[in-house]
């Protein structure tokens, strides 16, 4: 262990304790009960951030600076460009990046915008070209996990190395990754840092990302976490080929168990109300089918033979029923209404509604329709038809950010992860601070929509470590609600009066300093020099944006409403020019931070206000107007206009 990690574990472990004894003490001494309805909050919002530190410390524990792989590259391999509907030269001048990798290889353009104009291009580039509008949906799906997906399918390398349309490669990316795949064949993904060529030094947008693409990567791997991002990686296809194969094989034996459970609730329910002792008999006979098929579907049985053995039944206790029931056959047919189970038009998977499944089971319908609505249930898994079953998906489709919940899944199955820490892929960042919030909300909704369809806290496979990186990169995610909480607090004291906290006492001063101050050392020591400041400003400046994607996040999972997805335009700045709609908050807060900067310090002059106060309360403003300054500068933003072409260009000599 080097000085530098070992002064960061005792930094850690101090910022720790300290914002434990800090938060303690806030919770058990200082909260100002009789304005609970700030204090409160605030206290909360405290320890959110003391949770945040801890993870932040955590990921850092075993922060890893990994040597070159020890092996020599081997194996063969596709390249992935996806694209959509970015500028055909821009993706060309990829493309023909790619061709040039130094290690052999076959480069592939996955095109889900299906343009013949960019298929003749890449057909005179010798360059392979692929598309998905005649896959097994009849359109393009899952957004760019369906068009790695389908192309999976199409392809046949060892390895995937996956680059975005606009991201350069270095020829000799393949030689500097592949090695660590021979070094240990448990590993499934090797990361490298995403790099932008058309960002300044000033980067008002923050899209560097040095903390990211740096210590908390290096952090993550040192817990086999490190994650895949979605561009710049390679990828093994056995690794991505097992992840589809055991996520099929799991959703279509957890719809089925849930397809059986109703079924059998529905049979129950007819023998209980029959009054005709032949007709029990068979209903009996179909129920203790059912139970059985359950019961051998829980012990590992598999999927189609219990559902041969159901649907056995079902035509058994039909041919009875049907002679019993003919005058009312399907007379209430009406009641079986929409299947409650189906294909997602986002997901493209299987999709049981619970509260439709509750509804069917309770519904009141003649024998012989809850025999049809047992075989619709079991008919609509689809389980009879072989390989026109809904298709394997190796990479997640469960999120608009497939590469993280990819990751994760791989991570379950106990697959290994590399983060290699240098630049092999130089692309273009936002070039307008509207792209920019659209690309950053895309990023906080997926997240946040694995958070709540597959919470790494509670999955199967992953360490305990594992659990706790991916859950602290979902957790950032929440700092929206803290934020509009440290930014309510000092204008409620300089308006008002109103007291968050007892005093503002030695007592606080003692405990709140030390942990801050220890909290920006930690950062100092982490960084090593890096430019951390503009993610430091975001974390806060873009509290509407986080706050939105949990809501529509929350939307899509809990209420399934459509998640609107937006591809991050690479044609140069969006012409709409400052998207005032989308920063009307940070501007507001601005407004009334000044306002209640310029009346809390009357209020002190005219005698009316606490000096003590007052002055906390206004470092506490002119550092929240400092960090939501970045959206000012953020919005009269115009960067440099350097091309990939130029980058390719200066490559290449």
């Amino acid at each position: 262990m080097t000085a530098r990690f070992a002064a960061i574990r005792v930094i850690a472990v101090l910022s720790v304790l300290l914002g434990v004894n800090y938060v303690a003490w806030r919770w058990l001494e200082s909260v100002n009960w009789s304005a609970w309805w700030i204090a409160v909050p605030l206290v909360v919002a405290e320890t959110y951030s003391l949770i945040d530190t801890f993870l932040f410390c955590l990921t850092m524990w075993r922060a890893k600076e990994r040597p070159a792989p020890v092996s020599p590259p081997q194996g063969t391999v596709d390249v992935f460009i996806t694209t959509y509907d970015e500028p055909i030269e821009l993706v060309m001048t990829t493309a023909r990046a790619a061709r040039g990798i130094a290690y052999p290889h076959t480069t592939w353009i996955l095109d889900d915008g299906a343009r013949p104009e960019l298929e003749r291009a890449a057909r005179e580039a010798d360059i392979g070209y692929l598309t998905r509008s005649d896959d097994w949906t009849g359109k393009p799906r899952h957004a760019k996990a369906g068009n790695l997906n389908s192309a999976l399918f199409e392809t046949d390398g060892e390895f995937l190395l996956i680059l975005d349309a606009d991201q350069i490669p270095d020829p000799l990316i393949l030689h500097r990754t592949l090695g660590y795949f021979a070094d240990d064949p448990e590993v499934a993904v090797v990361q490298t840092p995403q790099w932008f060529v058309n960002v300044d030094e000033a980067d008002p947008l923050g899209s560097q990302a040095p903390l990211f693409y740096g210590p908390i990567q290096q952090g993550k791997d040192g817990w086999n976490a490190a994650f895949f991002c979605g561009s710049n990686a390679v990828l093994r296809r056995d690794a991505l080929m097992q992840l589809g194969i055991i996520g099929y094989v799991r959703e279509v034996t957890d719809t089925a168990a849930r397809a059986l459970r109703t079924s059998e609730t529905l049979i129950e329910k007819e023998m209980r109300s029959a009054s005709d002792p032949e007709l029990r008999r068979e209903l009996f006979a179909l129920h203790v089918a059912i139970g059985r098929g359950r019961r051998d579907l829980a012990g590992g049985a598999p999927v189609r033979e219990v559902a041969d053995a159901v649907l056995a039944a079902v035509h058994n206790a039909s041919v009875i029923l049907v002679a019993k029931d003919l005058a009312g056959i399907r007379a209430d047919l009406a009641e079986l209404g929409s299947l409650p189970i189906a294909h997602d038009a986002q997901l493209d998977a299987i999709v049981v509604d619970e509260v439709g499944l509750t509804a069917l089971a309770d519904s009141d319908l003649s024998p012989i329709n809850a025999l049809d609505a047992v075989r619709a249930l079991l008919d609509a898994l689809r389980l009879d038809r072989g390989d026109e079953a809904q298709p394997i998906l190796p990479l997640a489709t469960i999120s608009v950010t497939e590469d993280m919940a990819t990751a994760m899944q791989l991570h379950s199955l106990g697959w290994r992860s590399v983060y290699h820490h240098e630049i092999l892929a130089k692309g273009l960042a936002p070039e307008d601070l509207r792209t920019m919030l659209t690309q950053r909300l895309r990023w906080a909704q997926g997240t946040l929509q694995v958070m709540l369809r597959d919470n790494p806290l509670a999955k199967r496979g992953l360490s305990i470590g594992q659990r706790l990186m991916y859950f602290a990169t979902m957790w950032s995610y929440l700092s929206g609600f803290a934020a509009v909480v440290y930014l309510t607090a000092p204008v409620f004291y300089l308006v008002f009066g109103v007291l968050p906290v007892t005093a503002w006492s030695v007592d606080f001063f003692v405990r709140f300093l030390p942990y801050f101050l220890v909290n920006q050392v930690l950062f100092l020591v982490v960084a090593k020099g890096l430019r951390t400041w503009r993610g430091q400003q975001y974390s806060l400046a873009l509290f509407p944006v986080w706050i939105r994607a949990c809501w529509s996040a929350f939307a899509n999972v809990v209420l399934h409403r459509p998640l609107t997805f937006a591809v991050t335009r690479k044609d140069g700045r969006d012409p709409r020019g400052v998207p005032w709609r989308e920063i009307w908050p940070q501007l507001t807060a601005m407004v009334v931070l000044g306002i209640a900067l310029v009346i809390g310090v009357t209020r002190v002059i005219i005698g009316t206000g606490d000096g003590t106060g007052t002055l906390v309360n206004t470092v506490w403003v002119l550092y929240d107007l400092v960090v939501l300054s970045v959206i000012i500068q953020a919005a009269r933003y115009r960067g440099p206009a350097r091309t990939l072409e130029e980058e390719n260009h200066g490559s290449q000599n």
